[in-house]
């Protein structure tokens, strides 16, 4: 125990390590645990706003971060691509020892960033009442909400910028710089929501300014550290000079991410959408849920992040077969941790949807979410990873149709038809998440076998 201790301490403290040269088990545990807390504490964004918001403003305030969040997943599925491309480019550049190289990727990613998130944040602020009434929003709802959303839409560039630091702290192996950073926005998060929403009455808008806050700190903190060196990158002020090649090539990475977070949020707005016809006690329910269920799968996405950095370092120092490994065991690991977290959904799933709300049409829609949607965990453990894993190599493309086929041509189709069709309710939509993302993973296990993903080229 005495040396899990010491080297859970190391991991925290993020000392400079040759993750293509020690032990994978080791490689493994020291940059999972900083992403784990890292992931953990994006998490506690939603979950601690969720909370605020259903205890001091209602149904209704819970509902409009619901329909806010579903459209703004569109905007972290973009950072997110952004954020797998800036993993795996600066990941192969530190595999192949280049810092200078490495930190010019950093300095194209923030400008692309910037570029993304002003212009994603004056769209969503102008049109803000017609994005919430076309998810099918009330006009109360709409009077009432707005405002969250206006503010929420403002702060994208801290949302994009946040993400796409992240990722390149991570290509970097600097993983606990990121972890730092994400939880000391939360930190910010929660103290503003307490003295905002329940203190001062602000109400909904006022979960939109403490996120708002808590994410713009993260990310000058990440600024701060980045532009400071961390050993494996080298950023200078001269390369925020826009660099066609890189811009190119970083776009080219991202494109295939991008497109295939897009085509996962787009289908979770669709999923919404038909849930909002059964009410906004469904929606409510649905909204609590996916932020407990996001909880625990953003730790598992700490260790798929950690098997994507694995892959682009090793392939960058030509050891294809030591990638594989790592991603290999990393999946193990990831699937007996969902395992666990799926038989505490299933038995303890009133009591999780109660710390949020006791008004029992709320509680019902999301014990349900919850308790079905676990069923598909032990194929969540192995899909995550292997598919963060092939956008660590560069192969973007592969996990895009995969997501294509999974969640546009299965999941919303079946969603549908269970749920009107058949007549299923929101059981019908859940079931739908279950099926499809069970799929997924099956298809994704046979994709990486096939091993194209060793001759990518970032």
């Amino acid at each position: 125990m005495r040396k899990i201790y010491n080297l859970f301490i190391q991991a925290i403290r993020g000392e400079d390590q040759n993750y293509t040269e020690i032990s994978i088990n080791r490689a493994i545990f020291l940059l999972s645990v900083p992403m784990i807390l890292e992931m953990i504490g994006e998490s506690l964004f939603a979950v601690v706003d969720a909370f605020f918001v259903a205890r001091y403003v209602g149904t209704e305030g819970v509902a409009t971060v619901g329909l806010t969040e579903s459209v703004l997943t569109l905007i972290y599925s973009v950072a997110i691509g952004l954020s797998a491309a800036a993993t795996a480019i600066v990941a192969r550049r530190v595999g192949e020892g280049n810092k200078t190289e490495g930190g010019l990727a950093v300095a194209q990613v923030i400008l692309i960033s910037l570029v993304l998130g002003v212009t994603v944040g004056i769209v969503g602020f102008v049109f803000a009442e017609d994005i919430l009434r076309l998810m099918g929003g009330s006009e109360h709802l709409i009077a009432k909400g707005a405002s969250f959303t206006r503010i929420i839409f403002a702060s994208s560039p801290s949302i994009v910028l946040l993400y796409t630091l992240s990722g390149a702290l991570r290509g970097a192996g600097d993983a606990s710089t990121a972890m730092r950073s994400i939880l000391l926005a939360n930190f910010i998060n929660i103290a503003m929501d307490f003295i905002l929403i329940p203190v001062m009455g602000f109400g909904v808008e006022g979960a939109a300014i403490a996120t708002t806050v808590g994410r713009t700190v993260g990310v000058l903190y990440q600024l701060y550290a980045l532009y400071g060196g961390n050993g494996n990158v080298q950023i200078l002020v001269k390369q925020f000079i826009p660099n066609k090649e890189v811009i190119k090539n970083m776009l080219s990475v991202a494109a295939g991410g991008t497109g295939q977070f897009l085509i996962q949020s787009a289908s979770w707005i669709f999923l919404t959408r038909i849930l909002s016809t059964f009410g906004s006690e469904v929606v409510a329910g649905y909204t609590i849920a996916i932020r407990i269920i996001i909880f625990t799968i953003l730790p598992s996405w700490g260790m798929s992040n950690a098997a994507a950095t694995l892959v682009g370092q090793n392939l960058g120092a030509g050891k294809p077969d030591r990638a594989e490994t790592s991603v290999w065991r990393t999946a193990f690991f990831n699937m007996l941790f969902l395992l666990l977290v799926g038989l505490v959904f299933a038995i303890f799933a009133e009591d999780f949807i109660g710390i949020f709300t006791n008004e029992p049409k709320v509680v019902e829609a999301g014990v349900l979410c919850l308790q079905i949607v676990c069923l598909g965990y032990i194929f969540f453990g192995y899909g995550m990873v292997i598919g963060q894993s092939l956008n660590g190599a560069g192969d973007t493309l592969s996990p895009t149709i995969m997501n294509f086929v999974c969640f546009w041509l299965i999941e919303i189709p079946l969603a549908y038809f269970l749920a009107k069709s058949l007549a299923w309710g929101p059981l019908g939509v859940f079931s739908s998440i279950a099926i499809s993302e069970s799929i997924l993973a099956v298809v994704a296990i046979f994709v990486f076998r096939r091993g194209r993903w060793k001759t990518m080229s970032v």
